[in-house]
């Protein structure tokens, strides 16, 4: 058989699967008793992640599972829903947007047509109105037909600082320290299982992106906030499962050293144009680092410049 059909029939094979088959494979990772990290890959949205590129989490219970953050479109929810039916049968009764940003949102139409109630900040809500249009025209740049069946659908149960409620004898706490990546984020505490899923708040092993719905100013705080918790467990917002020491390492320390670096240059009368340059080779580790140090600057700069 020539090369060429042999491709064209692997390709049709390919299409025949369902979405979340043809998803890129999440990878799921222990963190503690009936917990997991649910983790996507820490690259930009694409058909093939179908949005869903950030971590998410998964607790179960003996009266169902808990998902912090619903995937970034219809599909993706889909994707995630296969990959939780490995872990177990037990439904999810309950999603978690931990903020405003696609995958901590945008999936929460298809949870809820599976019955799932939807928890949100207030503050996460408004953002997800405000920039709601804006995502869904970026996504249908990067992940095209993959968007498909993605609406706009919001919060069933929403809250102001902070929310709490069980399920099969787990207590889960809600708080929603202050902006951060994005004005509404939260964290999810289960203190039965020392462990803490802090959305956007922590990126670890990639570098975190300061965009204009950021707060710089706020952010090292919301970190604080989740520290305080002193959980052993850390589920971040990207990245794998941590320590709240690797934690700090890569998400705390980088947003200070870039608030002392900023600093120094407006106090040096700087231009936003300077801001690129300043240094921050101390985190070049971090995956992202050359496509989004430099924008962190300017964004940063932006924003200190008024404080």
């Amino acid at each position: 058989m020539a090369v060429g059909m042999i491709r064209a029939l692997l390709g049709l094979a390919f299409l025949a699967l369902p979405a979340a088959a043809r998803a890129q494979a999440l990878d799921v990772r222990p963190v503690a008793q009936d917990v997991w990290a649910i983790v996507g890959e820490k690259a930009q949205r694409s058909p093939e992640n179908l949005a869903n590129n950030a971590t998410f989490g998964l607790v179960v219970t003996e009266e169902g599972a808990v998902l912090i953050d619903p995937g970034g479109s219809w599909r993706g929810a889909e994707a995630l829903h296969e990959t939780i039916r490995g872990v177990t049968d037990r439904p999810v009764t309950h999603v978690v947007n931990t903020g405003g940003q696609d995958h901590r949102w945008l999936g929460n139409g298809y949870w809820q047509a599976q019955g799932a109630t939807v928890i949100a900040s207030e503050a996460a809500v408004a953002d997800q109105q405000a920039r709601g249009s804006m995502q869904l025209s970026a996504l249908s740049q990067l992940i095209g037909d993959a968007l498909a069946g993605t609406e706009p659908a919001h919060a069933d149960v929403t809250f102001t600082d902070a929310y709490t409620f069980e399920l099969g004898g787990l207590t889960f706490e809600i708080v929603h320290p202050g902006p951060a990546h994005t004005p509404g984020d939260a964290f999810v505490r289960v203190p039965a299982r020392d462990t803490v899923f802090t959305g956007d708040i922590v990126y670890v092993e990639r570098i975190l992106g300061v965009g204009d719905q950021s707060s710089i100013s706020a952010w090292p705080a919301a970190f604080e906030a989740v520290a305080a918790t002193g959980a052993a467990h850390v589920v971040p917002g990207h990245g794998g499962p941590t320590t709240m020491a690797r934690a700090r390492a890569d998400t705390y320390d980088y947003l200070m050293n870039l608030r002392m670096r900023i600093g120094a240059l407006i106090d040096a009368g700087g231009d936003i144009t300077d801001a690129p340059q300043v240094d921050q080779s101390a985190f070049a580790y971090l995956e992202q680092f050359e496509a989004l140090a430099g924008r962190n600057a300017q964004t940063a700069f932006q924003q200190m410049e008024w404080e």
